[in-house]
């Protein structure tokens, strides 16, 4: 489960789960994280260990690594939201630090959206 979570989290930078399994994700995630700053083939190996997607793998060790090559730690970070309607469970974000901003509408869909709405 917690690789599937570990892949999840780098693929897409950012993921909502109980805080428990936030917690001990942000353990794994730091430390493949780390392997993918080293940049060896044997780190590769061992982080493969935990992400078993190539793309993924790809991703850790190029961008991900140049981001946090001059951060000693605290790659990630737990943010508490709200409690899971059914099973009152608590529920955390938990996103990479640095993380790359959302991606701004373009003027031609601002425009398209503003003549959908009549203004």
């Amino acid at each position: 489960m917690f690789r599937n979570q570990v892949t999840s989290l780098l693929r897409h930078e950012r993921i909502e789960t109980t805080t428990p399994k936030a917690k001990e994700l942000k353990r794994i995630a730091d430390k493949v994280i780390t392997l993918g700053k080293k940049g060896t083939a044997h780190a590769r190996r061992i982080a493969f260990r935990d992400v078993r997607d190539p793309e993924v793998i790809e991703k850790l060790f190029g961008p991900i690594a140049e981001r946090y090559a001059k951060r000693a730690g605290g790659y990630s970070r737990i943010i508490h939201t709200r409690r899971r309607h059914g099973d009152n469970a608590s529920m955390s974000i938990i996103e990479l630090v640095d993380r790359a901003p959302a991606v701004e509408e373009n003027a031609e869909t601002k425009a398209k959206a503003k003549k959908a709405k009549g203004e």
